[in-house]
């Protein structure tokens, strides 16, 4: 009997994008949920309303030059081991 091939359905990472300011501090900085393919496909940008409470996130990544948007960013910083990041898989 010959086993058959799955079809392999591309994960998708979910990435908190911080747009803060570092110019003006007491600005609220703005939360941006990304869902992107593992090549860095974006997929879905959703601006959230309020910092998120719970570590679901696969990547943490932070613009602090004022930006508005994530289009307008010309670089950002990936944040490793932000208390938002998916604890390790053990």
């Amino acid at each position: 009997m010959a086993a058959r091939a799955r079809k392999s359905v591309p994960e998708t990472r979910r990435v908190l994008v911080i747009l803060s300011n570092r110019f003006r501090p007491l600005d609220e900085p703005r939360f941006v949920e990304i869902r992107c393919q593992p090549d860095g496909t974006i997929l879905e940008e959703t601006p959230l309303k309020r910092r998120p409470t719970k570590p679901i996130y696969d990547e943490v990544w932070e613009n602090n030059d004022a930006r508005q948007s994530l289009d307008s960013c010309r670089s950002v910083k990936r944040h490793y081991r932000h208390a938002l990041l998916k604890p390790p898989a053990a």
